[in-house]
């Protein structure tokens, strides 16, 4: 199968471009490809094969193979966890392609790709490696005449549809679990990233890990990911991307084989800033929380309530800091690079054009920036003057599109942070700890976060209340994603209990 150099920022990199299906890589069946292109200019990168349904099918099929067979059954956990490491060893090793095709597929700055994605990608492998041989069950001495026990058994053949906003680390999100726990898989990599996961899938044939177990089939939602949610033989599906597409991954499973499912999915988080704050570091914290990955990101702090005694000061701080941000060419000295396609360019401009149609006040950015190149960069935006019911404050955007309002009490705050129809995150800022853990508490969230903002951690769990999502991603929850819980009982001299009529 072919594999592509591609030439990145001066730097030669190697890159297969097929299908990794049974430990290999191979043409589509259909003989079609499709483009990457490069989101700061436009331009294609290089075009990859395209699988269709019947591709999945022959990974299916071969991913079942393998799960069902005894070469795989005896690998054992330790031998996961060896690959695991290993892959993790290799990721190191590659640390400079990786980086160098994450940001050329993606837009991003090396700043958030070297020190984000990649580092979390690989903490994430060793993490989960650490779990191969630590699946337990439980016991039950407390049945007389029977002695019962649990064993955790691994799903299946486990369907993973990755995002386009981070290709690297959800993918390894996905696969470190699901590896850990004993299952096979078919992976589905966006159709605007593919790039980072065809590499990756390189990585892990060097790792050893064992041929069939992890297959990759690049493509589109609308053929690849359809087929992976409806197939018949798929045993779990897990899904990152936005709530539409996750119903109709949760419709297509239940219309099949009523697959097991998890969904990670939009937010609208709201991020309060109360009168006792440190201002400093609320507003340090709240450029992060909008401006990680651009905005680009699920649990972004997008609706930012601030005190009403300390607004205009909050304010003003939080302006100036999104104003200074430099927007330009990812391989450059800049903050923020380009967002990831036309498609999302598209998006974001018709949101914020609504939000001046709505009577919100622009206060800030709302442009196109001017670049020499022809790539789909954005100003930093900040929405003031905004009321409950426009689009820009119950839609997720996906950008640094912004919308800072006033609240009076903490009651009220509560109320307004907690009127999405999403729940997957939530921040407060303040000194008085009291006040965290009641407000924390109150909040509908699944991740709460207290005097910082987008942070996540691979051992902790990740995941939403309400349309945010089903099941947790990362941490010993995610183990509970890909695995069956098998119930044994054993008789220990109970004698079987009597039919019939008593006999005197």
């Amino acid at each position: 199968m072919a594999t592509a150099t591609l030439k990145i920022n001066n730097r030669s990199v190697s890159l297969p471009t097929g299908l990794f299906i049974n430990g290999e890589y191979r043409k589509a069946q259909a003989g079609k490809t499709f483009p990457s292109e490069n989101p700061a200019t436009g331009e294609e990168i290089v075009q990859v094969q395209e699988g269709q349904a019947e591709d999945v099918d022959e990974a299916v099929r071969l991913a079942r193979k393998v799960f069902r067979s005894k070469e795989w059954t005896d690998f054992g956990a330790m031998n996961r966890a060896k690959c695991m490491h290993k892959l993790a060893d290799l990721m190191e090793e590659h640390f400079e392609d990786l980086l160098a095709i994450e940001m050329i597929d993606t837009g991003k700055t090396r700043t958030q790709a070297a020190n984000l994605d990649l580092p979390g990608s690989i903490g994430t492998i060793r993490y989960f490696a650490g779990w191969c041989d630590k699946i337990y069950g439980q016991s039950n001495f407390g049945i007389n005449g029977v002695f019962g026990y649990t064993k955790k058994e691994a799903v299946g053949v486990c369907g993973q549809i990755i995002p386009w906003n981070f290709p690297l680390l959800i993918f390894t999100w996905k696969i470190a679990p699901a590896f850990c726990c004993g299952n096979t898989m078919v992976i589905k990599s966006a159709e605007t990233t593919p790039l980072v996961a065809l590499k990756m899938c390189e990585l892990i044939d060097k790792a050893g890990f064992p041929k069939g177990t992890i297959n990759l089939v690049s493509g589109y939602g609308k053929t690849v990911g359809a087929a992976i949610a409806m197939h018949m033989d798929i045993d779990k599906v897990a899904f990152t991307g936005s709530t539409a597409t996750g119903r109709s991954n949760m419709k297509a499973a239940a219309s099949s084989n009523l697959k097991k499912v998890t969904l990670e999915l939009g937010g609208k988080s709201p991020n309060i800033i109360f009168p006792d704050a440190d201002i400093e570091r609320a507003v340090e914290w709240s450029v992060w929380g909008i401006h990680m990955n651009y905005g680009q990101t699920c649990h972004a702090g997008t609706r930012i309530y601030v005190h009403e005694d300390i607004y205009d000061n909050f304010l003003s701080a939080y302006t100036k800091a999104l104003k200074a941000i430099q927007v330009g060419d990812q391989f450059g000295e800049n903050d923020q690079g380009p967002h990831n396609s036309k498609a999302q360019y598209d998006k974001i401009m018709g949101y914020i054009k609504q939000g001046q149609d709505e009577g919100a006040t622009l206060h800030l950015g709302g442009q196109a920036v001017d670049s020499k190149q022809k790539g789909y960069f954005i100003q930093p935006t900040i929405f003031t003057d905004v009321k409950l019911d426009m689009k820009i404050m119950k839609d997720e955007i996906f950008c640094p599109v912004v919308s800072v309002a006033k609240f009076n009490t903490e009651e009220e705050v509560i109320e307004l942070a907690n009127d999405t129809t999403y729940g997957l995150a939530a921040g407060i800022f303040t000194k008085d700890y009291e006040r965290a853990v009641r407000v924390t508490g109150a909040l509908k969230a699944g991740t709460t976060l207290v005097n910082l903002f987008n942070f996540v951690n691979w051992s902790m769990p990740f995941g939403g209340y309400k349309e945010s999502g089903i099941g947790r991603e990362c941490g010993e929850a995610a183990l509970e994603n890909y695995t069956e819980t098998k119930t044994v009982y054993m008789n220990m001299g109970m004698a079987a209990p009597p039919v019939g009529p008593s006999r005197g």
